[in-house]
């Protein structure tokens, strides 16, 4: 059964504790779908001050990425590569860290209540196969320490799908 954790110290030990509760969490369980949505719910309970955690998947035919497991209220179920926060990060293959989503030219609201954001790219040999969608009702609410825990996140996630 798994059990969450109480996260103590800075917030750079805190992601590495999160890492290994990941690695531990998915370790020999080969579906993307349930690693996916384990990673969501994990990342859902860890961070707080967020009002979206999930993915999207790329559909390569259709040169879009596509909701995945997510916590949080309904979603856009298609995004252009290109366009918006999270097209942005899949397009050009690197983490996008929004302080104002407002501010951001194309930004997608898929929830009014949103104002930052981060995303972050899943590149397999050089491919998008998705991107990691993190959503906050707070300003600011992202730095680049989330950005260096939650790209070592996804690293420790794309051993397992």
């Amino acid at each position: 059964m798994f059990e969450t954790t109480t996260y103590d110290g800075d917030r750079t030990k805190q992601y590495e504790m999160l890492n290994k509760q990941l690695d531990a969490l998915l370790a020999g369980e080969t579906n993307q779908v349930a690693n996916l949505s384990n990673a969501s719910a994990l990342l859902g309970q860890f961070l707080e001050r967020t009002n979206w955690v999930g993915f999207y998947l790329t559909d390569t035919a259709q040169n879009e990425l596509v909701l995945g497991p997510f916590q949080g209220l309904p979603a856009c179920v298609r995004i252009p590569f290109g366009r918006g926060v999270c097209g942005t990060a899949a397009q050009d293959q690197i983490t996008q860290l929004v302080m104002d989503v407002h501010a951001f030219p194309g930004h997608i609201a898929c929830d009014a209540a949103t104002n930052s954001e981060i995303v972050v790219p899943l590149v397999q040999n050089g491919v998008t196969i998705g991107v990691l969608d993190i959503d906050s009702p707070e300003l600011n609410r992202f730095d680049e320490t989330d950005q260096a825990g939650l790209e070592a996140f996804c690293k420790t996630l794309l051993r397992h799908i």
